[in-house]
């Protein structure tokens, strides 16, 4: 009888995205790496399985949380029903890390979730109906985070989407004039991700900031990217001066590797959800207990070992060593990188040929001519040296042939 193999199951069971999927056979991963099926080949993971395992996979504190957790509860009752320790303590150990008005958190699944019930949150709390977002953000993918993202032909298939969505040019000054008395909320990533890392001046933030200020408009920051460390401090917003948000969004680095998100604001304005309706936002498995445990680890590690003050150092090094007459630019904060090629037909065989030789690296969404650096956090300056000697040797290949 012969055996189905796994790479034959993957294509005739798992739904596929795209044509072309990496289709790497993982057995098991560690740190920053993660090791093959058979030939246990190592592979180093510089983009954390996008912007996830900011502490590595499977850290040890991580799984000991998760095990400790195991023997207690799983799921009980769906959120906000009993008091459970883990969404407790960690949403307490979130609080600390934030302004005194950023201390009422709302735990989800995903990131694409936090974007959902940010929007309701806004639109419920200030009566109005219309979102900006700006031109080639992502927010996520289900039907009112794509509505918000700005990229057109990511969304155009799905149209009809949500009315009321106005896009802003990021970065421009002039666009901040379109925030009115109708705008609900102003979505925007502190660092554009999917953009290709793009990084605003503070003076830009902060005037973003004072017009939603003088027009009652909620100001969202979309931190799934870049909070738990990923750009050197524990919030990006922190390094932009005076500019505080509304709501804050955050998912992806913050769970250690397990599914968890959410939205974050203040106990007044998260109060709506109360009543008319009664329970104006539900979810059943937000704040899982599981995650919630992983999620307070992780955050336990990055700041005893203070992982975010040293992003910026091992981000500086990425940019240093990644010389090249290929290479247009390396930009970015700390540990959030995009480094830039004329082309993709340039830039997916180098991601291929590094990927051979056991580095992961990606593009981004929206910028298909950068490749995406965002490595664990524990990545050690001898691996940063061994990546990009990798990637050069990559570029040469390529290039040279």
């Amino acid at each position: 009888m012969q055996t189905v193999t796994n790479r034959q199951l993957f294509f005739q069971h798992i739904a596929q995205t795209s044509d072309f999927p990496l289709g790497l056979e993982i057995e098991r991963a560690e740190g920053i790496y993660l090791f093959g099926q058979g030939d246990q080949k190592p592979y180093m993971d510089l983009i954390s399985g996008i912007g996830v395992s900011n502490i590595g996979h499977r850290h040890p504190h991580v799984l000991a949380a998760i095990q400790n957790q195991l023997d207690k509860y799983l799921h009980l009752m769906v959120y906000g029903e009993y008091v459970q320790t883990p969404q407790t303590q960690l949403a307490h150990a979130l609080a600390q890390t934030l302004p005194d008005s950023l201390d009422t958190v709302y735990f989800t699944n995903s990131g694409t979730e936090a974007v959902e019930g940010a929007m309701k949150l806004a639109k419920r709390y200030t009566g109005r109906s219309e979102m900006i977002s700006c031109l080639n953000a992502y927010h996520g993918a289900t039907q009112g985070a794509l509505s918000l993202s700005g990229d057109e032909n990511f969304k155009q298939n799905y149209r009809p989407l949500l009315p009321d969505i106005r896009h802003i040019r990021p970065r421009n000054y002039a666009d901040i004039e379109l925030i009115t008395h109708r705008t609900a909320a102003v979505f925007m990533e502190v660092v554009a991700g999917e953009a290709g890392v793009r990084v605003p001046d503070a003076a830009y933030l902060q005037a973003v900031r004072q017009r939603c200020t003088d027009m009652d408009t909620l100001l969202v920051f979309d931190e799934i990217q870049t909070g738990f460390g990923r750009t050197g401090t524990f919030w990006a917003f922190e390094d932009f001066g005076p500019v505080v948000p509304d709501i804050l969004l955050c998912a992806k680095g913050m769970g250690g590797g397990m599914p968890i998100g959410a939205f974050i604001s203040s106990a007044e304005i998260m109060s709506v959800f109360r009543n008319n309706p009664i329970l104006g936002h539900i979810t059943t498995f937000g704040g899982h207990p599981v995650s919630c445990a992983a999620s307070l680890a992780t955050l336990q590690v990055i700041q005893e070992q203070k992982l975010h003050e040293q992003a910026e150092a091992k981000g500086q090094l990425f940019k240093q060593l990644l010389s090249h007459p290929a290479i247009r630019e390396v930009r970015g904060k700390g540990l959030m990188l995009a480094v830039e090629f004329d082309s993709f037909a340039i830039l997916k065989p180098v991601i291929d040929r590094a990927i051979e030789k056991g580095v992961i690296t990606d593009w981004f969404l929206f910028c298909d001519n950068s490749m995406r650096i965002a490595p664990p956090l524990i990545i050690t300056e001898a691996q940063i040296r061994e990546a990009c000697a990798v990637i050069l040797a990559s570029i040469n290949q390529v290039t040279v042939a």
